[in-house]
């Protein structure tokens, strides 16, 4: 199948089949007499499973080692599973940051009067040097 067709069956867009391509992520595509890439299932297979990755958010650097473990037929499931421990390591990580910005946020949102007066808490702090900041 052409390109067009794998990115629509795998719910990407050619563009991100090229861009996996030129990233090492999948194998290159073979190619007509005229130059088009031409689309196996399996290639498809991959594709859809290079999606549902990044749409868990796992780095490229990441999926890279995911489709390499799922190459592998002698793997252990015991590395896919830290793999995956360690994204959720991250992803916790990068929710306690999330949690901490809302605090303040929600914190100078609360102080900043929101009226015609000019001072507003939000605008100090940010004016703030770093270390002053909460």
């Amino acid at each position: 199948m052409n390109i067009g067709e794998a990115a629509r069956r795998a719910g990407v867009s050619a563009k991100m089949i090229r861009h996996y391509e030129q990233s090492g992520l999948l194998r290159p595509a073979a190619r007509t007499e005229s130059g088009y890439r031409q689309y196996d299932r399996h290639s498809v297979e991959e594709l859809k499973f290079i999606r549902q990755a990044r749409l868990l958010g796992f780095s490229i650097r990441q999926i890279e080692d995911l489709l390499r473990l799922r190459r592998d037929p002698h793997r252990a499931s015991r590395a896919v599973r830290e793999l995956a421990e360690q994204h959720l390591a991250e992803v916790e990580e990068k929710m306690r940051e999330l949690a901490a910005m809302k605090t303040t946020l929600e914190q100078l949102i609360a102080a900043c009067p929101g009226d015609e007066h000019p001072d507003c808490a939000i605008l100090e702090q940010l004016s703030a040097p770093a270390n002053e900041q909460p």
